[in-house]
C-alpha cells in the first residue's frame, strides 16, 4: 500500500480559525481520498502549542473514518527531516491517528 501525502499549509494563526479554514478548504479534498487505496500522511506548517489539539482531534476522527487505511500527520518545515517522517510512517503499518512534529538538529561544525 503507498501513502500520498496531502499538504494542509498556509492556515491562519489562530487555532481556533485554523480548525474552521483546515474544514473549510480541506475537508472535502481529503475525505476524497479514502477512495483510494493509499495510506495519507497530512502537512501541517509549524504552529503553536494550542494548535495541537484540533490537529489531532481531526487526525484520529479522519482514521477512524479510513479505517483500514491509515492516516497520519508531521508538523514541519520542508526539507530532509520531513522527507525522513513521511518515509518513516510509510514503512510503519501499525502506525494510525497520529501527529508527529518535525524537529529539525542542528549539526555542530567542526
Amino acid at each position: 500500500m503507498a501513502q500520498r501525502v496531502f499538504e494542509a499549509r498556509g492556515l491562519p494563526d489562530d487555532p481556533l480559525d485554523a480548525a474552521a479554514a483546515f474544514h473549510a478548504a480541506f475537508g472535502a479534498p481529503i475525505r476524497a481520498q479514502f477512495t483510494a487505496e493509499d495510506d495519507l500522511a497530512l502537512v501541517f506548517d509549524p504552529a503553536g502549542h494550542a494548535h495541537a489539539g484540533w490537529r489531532l482531534a481531526i487526525v484520529q476522527d479522519l482514521a477512524r473514518a479510513a479505517a483500514p487505511l491509515r492516516v497520519n500527520a508531521v508538523v514541519g518545515d520542508e526539507g530532509a527531516d520531513l522527507a525522513q517522517v513521511l518515509e518513516y510512517l510509510a514503512a510503519s503499518p501499525g502506525i494510525t491517528g497520529q501527529v508527529l512534529m518535525v524537529d529539525a538538529i542542528p549539526v555542530a561544525s567542526a
